[in-house]
């Protein structure tokens, strides 16, 4: 915020402002300072930073996630511009193709532009501050002029603007534009606390899933191996036997398969059948009712009758 106050010479701060108060408060605290522009930072939770940039008389104003934020006194760069100097304003081609893109553009010139023949301006022109669109987002730099030539030296500060909504008044109104991609910094942290606790849920798993399914006997010797040891007759009987065997229990294995699947057909059949029962004495229980309450309003009629007769 100070690097900001220090580029935009033509600025007027105001720190204070309660957080129980709307932020349509802005806007007096805007006129009783004679501003037609504001730049509002909202900071949530002491690690999100937001930006608000309006305009005071007639809209609109934009809301931005400020990510990346990089300091001149971080950075130590070796660019040294004027201060106090007017900036040229340098737009990608992304921000002339899209319309919401178009209205940041107007938002940000009349913000970031110092005006010509500011009080507190210089006449000279010796750095630029770009505005780059790219991956959804808007990234500042700001460098400074060494020669005609184009050569920049980086100044700073660097930071990166992920738009959020563009509101048709200022700080109020109905939402123009909405970004389908957004994502809020606390929905980040918590899908990112999601995957690191799957991952370890994940490897408990595997490791029981090893643990389970490592194979018990190493080696599998081949059945027909020692048929040539022995008596060739009492090998021949065995492995007869063995096949038999297993065919047997094959057999078993598909009649028991084959009787589960004829219970479950059963239990299904009786589900419905009992499904079917139910609906039907529903229908016979209100049709029970339906008659019980004419022939009670039959009664009631008859009895409104005798009474009438009683009374002539």
């Amino acid at each position: 915020m100070k690097d900001l106050k220090t580029l935009m010479p033509h600025h007027r701060s105001e720190p204070k402002m309660e957080r129980w108060k709307t932020l349509s408060v802005v806007n007096e605290m805007s006129e009783m300072k004679h501003c037609n522009k504001v730049v509002l930072f909202e900071g949530r939770r002491k690690r999100d930073l937001y930006m608000w940039l309006a305009n005071v008389e007639k809209g609109p104003s934009v809301k931005f996630l400020i990510e990346n934020i990089n300091t001149m006194g971080e950075m130590k760069l070796t660019g040294n511009c004027l201060r106090g100097s007017r900036p040229i304003l340098s737009f990608d081609q992304e921000f002339s193709k899209q319309p919401h893109l178009a209205v940041i553009k107007e938002l940000l010139t009349q913000v970031f532009g110092v005006p010509n023949h500011h009080p507190k301006s210089q006449p000279f022109v010796d750095r630029v501050i770009s505005f780059t669109y790219l991956d959804n987002r808007i990234w500042y730099r700001h460098f400074q002029i060494l020669s005609e030539d184009g050569g920049l030296a980086e100044v700073g500060p660097r930071f990166v603007m992920n738009p959020i909504k563009i509101f048709e008044g200022s700080f109020s109104g109905d939402a123009i534009w909405e970004n389908a991609d957004y994502q809020s910094p606390a929905k980040h942290r918590q899908l990112l606390r999601k995957a690191a606790k799957d991952k370890y849920l994940n490897k408990q798993k595997q490791k029981i899933d090893h643990e389970v399914n490592v194979p018990k006997v190493t080696h599998d010797f081949d059945k027909y191996a020692d048929v040539f040891q022995g008596d060739e007759e009492e090998k021949a009987k065995e492995l007869l036997e063995k096949e038999e065997q297993e065919e047997a229990e094959e057999a078993e294995r598909k009649a028991i398969e084959e009787q589960h699947k004829r219970m479950k057909k059963k239990d299904e059949m009786k589900k419905l059948k009992q499904l079917a029962q139910a609906k039907k004495t529903g229908k016979a229980l209100a049709k029970g009712k339906k008659k019980q309450k004419t022939t009670l309003k039959a009664k009631k009629k008859g009895k409104n009758k005798v009474e009438a007769d009683d009374s002539d």
